[in-house]
């Protein structure tokens, strides 16, 4: 008989980060999304500063500070690239705060649960995407089932190592 085991939400792991990391490691993501795939155009179907966002929302556990850290990220990543101002801000900041609200749930240092979380939360983050760029920016983009379910899995599965190596930076609260 298996027996389910139950953590109370003051045992669970909570993490911070030095601040030259914390600045650091989102600004790389940032700039290499911003900045690599001009030569390397495969590189576009990653994407770097949501597999941050939710790395940092989840060690952290915070709703507070996922919400701000996704804005952040978000509005950073609108800033560099081509798109209108807020769409990814909104859009990361939605994930941000999930992320962090998920993370004090369930166990989020297990690389499956590190797969699965990612791989929902990128479809959330094209969902509300796409739902901003279409009603409020106007945009007539598709939604592309296939692709994005392709696109999700590929980002997932480069979440588990990247996490693995982010999770070094990683200080108990």
């Amino acid at each position: 008989m298996a027996v389910a085991a139950y953590q109370s939400r003051e045992k669970i792991e909570v993490y911070r980060f030095p601040l030259p990391v914390a600045i650091a490691i989102p600004a790389l993501a940032i700039f290499l999304q911003a900045f690599v795939p001009v030569k390397f155009r495969f590189f576009e179907i990653f994407d770097l500063p949501l597999l941050v966002t939710i790395f940092f929302a989840v060690a952290r556990r915070s709703q507070i500070s996922g919400l701000l850290t996704g804005c952040a990220i978000g509005l950073a990543q609108d800033a560099l690239g081509h798109h209108p101002i807020g769409v990814y801000g909104i859009a990361k900041t939605v994930v941000g705060w999930g992320a962090s609200s998920l993370g004090v749930k369930i166990d989020v240092e297990n690389p499956g649960s590190r797969l699965l979380l990612t791989f929902g939360f990128y479809l959330l983050h094209q969902a509300v995407y796409f739902v901003v760029d279409r009603g409020l920016v106007g945009d007539t983009a598709a939604w592309m089932w296939g692709r994005t379910l392709v696109i999700a899995a590929i980002n997932a599965v480069l979440a588990v190592p990247m996490f693995a190596v982010l999770d070094r930076f990683k200080q108990r609260a």
